[in-house]
């Protein structure tokens, strides 16, 4: 069983030093110093600016009379500071690919005219001027479940082992995974990078796709989660409880242990994520992060949020629904600013092809209702089961279904595809296939299957990623 509690690891540090003086050279800089400053206590800082970059000026002294040699001193060590502390923000930027907002940051600065600021400066042009433009047609989008972090559990033959066993991973095997798609040269994007709506000259509102700039040799990579709800179902099976916001103010998960104690650490798919790009910042594009998708017939994040548990009576056993909602509330903004974006699953994980429509516009007006009032405007969708509310043509205004999520604010639509690329960037949407990972692809994939279907080969090795202690399939 892997170490459930969440490690500060800061030896990498150490190594991708060792690397930068045995010849990785300056180009490994803004990884190095964007990774130290990460650690250094500041959590999310993709974006924060230069602490006299708004001010106009430097260090002052208090303004009481003539500065002496040791104010002076004191003043000198003080700016020394606060142009590491720039150098450092700038070298964060960096190492999330954004070398425009590195270099304004320091160009603005009161620091502009030092030797440290005016390196850094030439570094991230020289870079800069190497990176290739990712094509919006040709990014990858892979989804995964709810982390099994005690297989025991999961794996315990009652009713829900086969259906964990199907579409699930563990964690263990999606550390492995990430290792993976790092060293293969992946980056994290937001599915807003790929294409985004605006506001054309005529007045007129269109989709528009981004200018994605990587390094050559790197690919750019949309990840999503479904289903972040932390199910009732699930409860004693091996997994979090919910996410909540850590001591340190990142999301974090909770998670009931043997002994009965709740402990609170890397139980998911977030912190784990949060814990790989601490050591690997260029793991993400300008602060990208994953795709979370929720349903709300049984609350989000592990929240009971759906007013059924009022109905029901759970008031009566010292349930607290109003702070059920501000709680998810808050671990929903915490998940944004930290670069997640948001996103619906349907309101009850409803198959949106084949559904009434009656039905269909039943689910998304619950959708609208109880939880977008809790995570905010929400603009992607992901259907479940890999349904689609359409074939494979563009949508077009006489697809009702279509024409509804568009009123209600959707602009990004998301089936399932085990396709590398799935992609169609519309007039007024965009719409992107996603790539299941999960135990039965993963078992297809091996070569003891006799199925040998390679659908994961360029993502990582299956044979090194897939955890042999899985009980035998179920099919």
């Amino acid at each position: 069983m892997i170490n459930l509690l969440r490690q500060r690891q800061t030896g990498h540090i150490i190594k991708l030093l060792l690397y930068i003086i045995l010849g990785g050279g300056m180009a490994a800089l803004p990884v190095v110093i964007g990774s130290m400053y990460l650690h250094s206590g500041m959590g999310h800082v993709y974006g924060v600016s230069c602490v006299y970059a708004d001010s106009g000026g430097g260090p002052r002294g208090d303004g009481s009379g003539p500065v002496g040699a040791e104010d002076g001193r004191r003043e000198a060590k003080a700016g020394d500071k606060e142009l590491e502390e720039c150098l450092a923000r700038a070298a964060a930027l960096a190492a999330g690919y954004d070398y425009d907002a590195a270099i304004a940051l320091l160009s603005d600065s009161a620091y502009a005219e030092s030797a440290k600021a005016q390196a850094a400066v030439s570094e991230y042009r020289a870079v800069k001027s190497t990176l290739v433009r990712a094509d919006p047609g040709a990014i990858t989008h892979i989804f995964f479940h709810t982390l099994i972090m005690d297989p025991s559990k999961a794996f315990d033959g009652d009713a829900w082992e086969k259906k964990y066993w199907q579409v699930m991973v563990t964690g263990e095997e999606f550390q492995k995974i990430l290792q993976s798609l790092y060293e293969r040269g992946f980056v994290l994007v937001q599915m807003h990078d790929i294409a985004y709506e605006t506001t054309a000259e005529d007045g007129s509102v269109c989709f528009k796709e981004g200018d994605i700039m990587l390094p050559p040799g790197k690919k750019a990579l949309v990840m999503s989660q479904d289903d972040v709800c932390y199910y009732e179902y699930m409860e004693g099976d091996g997994f979090a409880s919910r996410i909540v916001i850590g001591e340190d103010g990142r999301p974090a998960c909770e998670m009931r242990l043997d002994d009965g104690s709740i402990a609170v650490g890397s139980y998911d798919l977030v912190p784990i994520l949060e814990d790989f790009i601490d050591e690997h910042p260029d793991f993400s594009y300008r602060g990208a992060r994953a795709v979370l998708t929720f349903t709300g017939y049984n609350g989000i994040l592990g929240y009971r949020t759906a007013p059924s548990y009022v109905d029901i009576g759970y008031v009566d056993i010292g349930f607290d629904y109003e702070q059920e909602r501000e709680d998810a509330a808050r671990v929903a903004e915490c998940l944004k600013a930290c670069g997640y974006e948001l996103a619906s699953h349907t309101w009850g994980h409803r198959n949106m092809g084949l559904m009434p429509l009656e039905d269909f516009i039943r689910d998304t007006d619950q959708w609208e209702e109880q939880v977008e009032p809790l995570i905010g405007p929400c603009d992607i969708i992901a259907f479940p089961f890999g349904s689609d509310i359409g074939d494979w043509h563009p949508y077009d205004t006489k697809n009702e279904r279509f024409q509804y999520l568009y009123s209600k604010g959707f602009r990004y639509f998301c089936n399932v595809d085990s396709s590398q690329y799935y992609i169609q960037i519309g007039e007024k949407h965009m719409r992107q296939g996603r790539r299941n990972i999960d135990g039965i692809r993963m078992y297809y994939d091996l070569p003891e299957s006799g199925l040998g279907n390679g659908h994961l080969s360029d993502l990582f090795d299956v044979g090194e990623i897939y955890d042999r202690s899985r009980p035998l399939p179920v099919r």
